[in-house]
């Protein structure tokens, strides 16, 4: 009994993100056919009295929402989620952890041991253990991986940037076959205050946004999908044969270069689909796919359908234009990175054979480089711009991953030797007052450089110091009861810990908001279960548990002190102009922009000390 409710409960959680995910993922999807005929009509592609142009448009929009949409995304990469997270990111965590690419400086054994950091079957096949010692052989090669998947997601955000706003404007471009007498500059107008109230909802989080537009994005999909019935039966009922791939074949033939050049138009019949895969974070996979399966698409279909069969017999009403056409470039660039990334999780992670993942990667990936070929010809026409701000963006986040590693590698090169450290004695040469010092890093092992100078200018410090490095893990999540990881620095008498404070790649540190509580009592519940050394009583280790114990909580209602070291890159002098360009422009205008340590653990100003260190690279 209480296992049949178990599953109904289950089956209306489904059906409910479902229903909301209408509202946040597929609205670049339902608006599609607003565009997608006008604007593959749009060049020189004429329409002949026969209507195969009609036809094989169609038949190309229904095999590709098939082929890509369907199987490829929603049977195929939907299934390639880390821990429930989508996205380009998403499949490139995967491959680091199963393929141990180490893309992060600070990595450490312990974080394989994260209940999300689960890497399958240690099993290994010929296949997958070949594409390991490749990236293993050739450091390059996984630096080439990097730029890869940035690029996919640049496009992506690229393609994100354009969509929207050509969605709302062909939607209200519409109102001018009403008010012929609409001015442009209005359209455009009323284009961006929608836009604006539009974003302006979104900071209330994604399930007010899914309430409040999925009933309105079911309720168009059923209004177009009804009309697109309507059209078929009143208009053209033959239209259904288009669905036979051989128009495809004919539309190609007869239109030649003018019709392959237009499939640009047909790409933007899909502009939206990756974020099916982004967005799993919010809705699970399960939901998306029914979502799509069994409604999004069949009214889609619906809908291509009966405005084709409407145009076949209204030539006329195809408004010609070329500036939607934009986005398409973008599109088939991220189809094209999933596709790749897809067959090395295939290879790797999944341990398919050979045959299998060649059969993916020829199928999809021939398909969608039609569609690239196509959109590299508009670049002329407008397709530059999701190009240009692509590659902005991705220079933007090769240049801070640039920075951030050369920082690291400069404070491993100059830390403190622990022996060095130890040499002084329990009092490390200076004073120790009470409080805790926090000293934070950006080293896992080891002594920060900054601490070294606390220790040679200034004649005291607090009781307890605590080495903190807050490090990002190749994870989506880290649980609170794995987000910390105490350790010693030196013997107990020296009262110094080191705590590595972890966090996911869709973590919000800013949700530290008791910071110094749960820090002390990670480290308080270390001391309390710590092994005792040997020759230790065990009522003698019990005691000096409970003393050291109350030390550290002594310490901190004495008070909690932030040393933060403040580090700023310079170029060497021997450096070329674009690598000074990049270092002592652009990262350094990143980096003091950047929200800080202070910020994200939400540190009071009157206990925090910053110092500052400049590293040349």
């Amino acid at each position: 009994m209480f296992q049949h409710l178990k599953k109904t409960v289950s089956c209306a959680n489904v059906l409910t993100l479902a229903y909301q995910s209408l509202g946040v993922i597929y609205g670049d999807l339902s608006t599609s056919p607003l565009y997608v005929y006008k604007t593959t009509f749009s060049g020189k592609l004429s329409l002949h009295e026969d209507d195969e142009e009609i036809f094989g448009v169609f038949s190309f929009i229904f095999w590709t929402f098939t082929l890509i949409a369907l199987f490829k995304y929603v049977f195929i990469v939907l299934s390639a989620d880390d821990n429930g997270e989508g996205g380009t990111f998403a499949l490139y965590s995967l491959l680091c952890r199963y393929a141990k690419l180490r893309v992060l400086p600070n990595h450490q054994e312990m974080d394989e041991k994260l209940s999300t950091y689960a890497t399958g079957s240690p099993g290994e096949t010929r296949q997958s253990a070949a594409a390991k010692s490749f990236f293993e052989k050739h450091p390059k090669s996984q630096k080439g991986l990097l730029i890869f998947v940035l690029l996919g997601t640049c496009m992506a955000i690229g393609d994100s940037v354009l969509t929207p706003t050509i969605s709302v404007l062909s939607a209200v471009s519409g109102v001018k076959l009403k008010i012929p007498q609409l001015h442009e500059n209005y359209v455009v107008i009323i284009s961006c205050i929608i836009l604006v109230a539009i974003f302006s909802v979104q900071r209330f989080g994604t399930h007010r946004v899914a309430f409040i537009f999925a009933p309105i994005s079911t309720a168009w999909l059923l209004s177009i999908s009804s009309i697109g019935v309507y059209n078929t039966i009143k208009w053209n009922p033959h239209i259904v044969s288009a669905l036979s791939p051989v128009y495809m074949y004919k539309f190609l033939r007869n239109t030649g270069v003018e019709g392959w050049v237009s499939l640009g138009g047909v790409v933007l019949s899909i502009t939206g689909v990756e974020t099916m895969f982004a967005d799993l974070g919010h809705f699970s996979s399960l939901s998306i796919k029914v979502a799509f399966s069994f409604f999004v698409y069949p009214c889609l279909i619906l809908a291509y359908m009966g405005e084709a069969a409407f145009l076949s017999k209204h030539h006329e009403d195809i408004q010609r234009s070329f500036y939607k056409a934009i986005p398409g470039l973008a599109v088939t660039s991220v189809m094209l990175v999933t596709t790749c990334l897809m067959s090395l999780v295939m290879t790797i992670v999944w341990k398919q054979r050979t045959i299998t993942v060649l059969a993916f990667l020829i199928s999809f990936g021939s398909v969608e480089l039609l569609y690239f070929s196509s959109c590299v010809y508009k670049i002329p026409e407008g397709g530059w711009i999701p190009i240009l701000l692509s590659l902005t963006f991705m220079s933007v986040m090769y240049i801070w991953n640039y920075g951030t590693t050369k920082k690291h590698e400069f404070d491993v090169e100059n830390k403190v030797s622990i022996d060095r450290i130890v040499a002084l004695g329990p009092s490390i040469g200076m004073v120790r007052v009470p409080g805790i010092g926090l000293v934070y890093t950006n080293l896992v092992t080891g002594v920060p450089a900054v601490f070294g100078h606390f220790v040679t200018n200034l004649p005291a410090f607090h009781r307890v110091l605590v080495f903190v490095c807050v490090k990002s893990v190749q994870v989506p999540y880290v649980g609170e009861e794995e987000r910390f990881v105490i350790s010693r620095v030196g013997p107990k008498e020296y009262g110094m810990f080191r705590s590595v404070v972890r966090y996911g790649y869709r973590d919000v540190p800013r949700e530290m908001y008791d910071f110094e509580s749960r820090l002390v009592s990670a480290i308080v519940e270390f001391v309390e279960t710590e092994p005792g050394t040997e020759g230790e009583e065990g009522c003698d280790s019990l005691r000096m548990r409970k003393e050291e114990t109350l030390e550290i909580m002594e310490a901190k209602e004495a008070g909690v002190a932030y040393i933060l070291g403040q580090s700023y890159a310079k170029a060497k002098q021997s450096s070329s102009v674009l690598k000074k360009l990049a270092v002592d422009v652009v990262f350094a205008f990143m980096s003091t922009n950047c929200r800080g340590t202070d910020v994200v653990l939400n540190v009071p100003h009157t206990s925090l000390l910053e110092v500052g260190m400049v590293y040349y690279v």
